[in-house]
């Protein structure tokens, strides 16, 4: 049964602007991704509150970014069955639940329901965002189009801990949930009362096996990680982890079998494509590198340093603010001079930031955090942009959704796998100092300094992969066969690269 369809407007139309119906998802879509990095700001606060350890804690985080991964996936499947007022409706009511459950909660694991909940609703309206406006927008206009809508993405989860300090400095935790509950509900109901219909609904199958699998394996893998750092539980967590790795290996051989006699919930030939897969890890490890970090820094300046959650949120603010407005710029940019003029030196920028932080001490100048900070945020604005269009662009359009798909669903494993695995190093590192007879607060620099020094070492990475990048993708060419390799055998025929120096 089809839904009803809005006509496509044409450049005329559209006045060489963003459609109505893509302000709206954006507008939403910015709502409910704050709250990913949100609850960073409140770490400190939830363990003194709920009476928890770091661990415990930054799984309001992990356990956002986790569920977000599970159910990413899904959602190609769901967005054909439904129309787009209904998925629409559908993901911001159960966001808006996720947020009174969390407001409410008596307890952490009832907290941590919430956050599931909320995510739930948060990994639907991202690819409903994408979705729409490859469909509404004409050809000619995307390119702006998409940098305001990564502008939004980008600018709500560097601004999360930010906007998270500023409500902390007012009373408890629960109120970041309390404030958001009114804005996320007006934002609903404006959106249902303007947004229409696009595309048709279309019946289709989903390999559930495949998206339990999935699930087990990734959340296995971070959850025995986070059980590392902890001395009496440390076999326990390497033996999950372990099962983890598995699973996610029988979830690859399940996709390559689909591939053949089905529908993959994860078509893996995307990864033939080379600048795709080095795009792809170059995205992955940024991310991880990015959320370890800032679950170390609010830590950094409110347990060492005595910050307020206010004063916190307003000396991160700047490096928010400068990752946003440089979107648009880092876009012409691009278009201009190529992907490898700005992330090359955005992945350096990335590793000098993270390695100036391994040198904090208690005495530290503000000054000194707060510049590092921006270096960081605009070393990322100038390294996501790029590479996120340079490896899509490497891909044919009929495997646009997988990719898509896959590089969304590996952002948010890599970003709570990065944050499981910096805090555990810190949380070991910090109580083996303790056991050693040193101060508590030195022992916890000791702990946070060995954290970055891990995150710098994989931002090292990254710079490693921005070399080996082409300086553009000018198209791809179909591969003859949709089941195979390109005709010849090179997984690399699909691109066509223009590498200027």
């Amino acid at each position: 049964m089809s839904a009803a369809i809005t006509e496509r407007p044409t450049a005329a139309e559209a006045g060489g602007g963003t459609p109505i119906v893509v302000r709206l998802l954006v507008l939403a879509t910015f709502v409910v991704i704050l709250n990913e990095t949100i609850m960073i700001n409140a770490i400190p606060r939830l363990m003194e509150s709920l009476h928890i350890t770091e661990q415990s804690a930054q799984w309001v985080s992990t356990a956002f970014m986790l569920t977000m991964a599970a159910v990413i996936p899904v959602t190609g499947w769901f967005l054909q069955r439904v129309t787009t007022r209904r998925a629409y409706a559908l993901a911001m009511g159960t966001f808006l639940v996720g947020t009174v459950v969390s407001a409410v909660a008596p307890a952490f694991a009832v907290l941590l329901v919430g956050r599931i909940v909320q995510a739930a609703g948060t990994a639907v309206m991202m690819p409903l965002l994408m979705t729409t406006l490859m469909t509404v927008v004409p050809a000619q206009n995307r390119g702006k189009v998409m940098g305001n809508v990564t502008l939004a993405m980008s600018v709500a989860p560097a601004l999360g801990p930010a906007i998270s300090g500023v409500i902390l400095q007012a009373g408890s935790w629960r109120l970041l949930f309390v404030v958001v509950l009114p804005i996320a509900a007006g934002v609903t109901l404006f959106g249902l009362r303007k947004l229409e219909n696009i595309g048709e609904q279309q019946a289709s199958s989903i390999d559930w096996f495949s998206v339990c699998i999935a699930a087990l394996g990734f959340g296995g893998l971070v959850y025995g990680l986070s059980l590392v750092g902890e001395s009496d539980r440390r076999t326990l967590g390497i033996g999950i982890a372990a099962a983890g790795i598995v699973a996610i290996a029988v979830f690859a051989l399940r996709q390559f079998r689909l591939q053949r006699d089905g529908t993959p919930l994860m078509d893996l030939r995307t990864l033939r494509y080379g600048t795709f897969t080095l795009s792809l890890a170059l995205m992955a490890i940024g991310f991880l590198t990015m959320l370890g970090s800032m679950m170390l820094l609010p830590l950094y300046l409110q347990n060492v340093r005595d910050l307020s959650p206010l004063e916190t949120g307003l000396l991160v603010m700047p490096g928010g603010l400068a990752m946003g407005l440089l979107g648009p710029a880092v876009g012409k940019a691009f278009d201009r001079f190529g992907s490898r003029t700005l992330v090359l030196p955005g992945s350096i920028g990335i590793a000098l930031a993270l390695a100036g932080y391994t040198q904090i001490a208690v005495t530290t100048p503000y000054w000194q955090i707060l510049g590092l900070h921006v270096l960081l945020m605009v070393s990322l604005a100038a390294t996501f942009t790029p590479v996120f269009a340079l490896g899509m662009g490497a891909l044919p359009p009929h495997l646009y959704s997988h990719g898509s798909s896959i590089l969304g669903t590996l952002q948010q494993v890599a970003a709570a796998f990065g944050t499981a695995l910096i805090v555990t190093v810190m949380a070991s590192r910090t109580t083996s100092q303790i056991a050693d007879g040193v101060a508590v607060v030195p022992a916890q620099v000791s702990g946070m300094k060995l954290g970055f020094g891990v995150a710098a070492a994989l931002a090292v990475v990254t710079i490693v992969i921005a070399a080996k990048l082409p300086q553009r993708v000018a198209g791809t060419d179909t591969p003859a066969d949709a089941d195979g390799p390109p005709a010849d055998g090179n997984p690399d025929l699909g691109e066509r690269v223009t590498d200027k120096a």
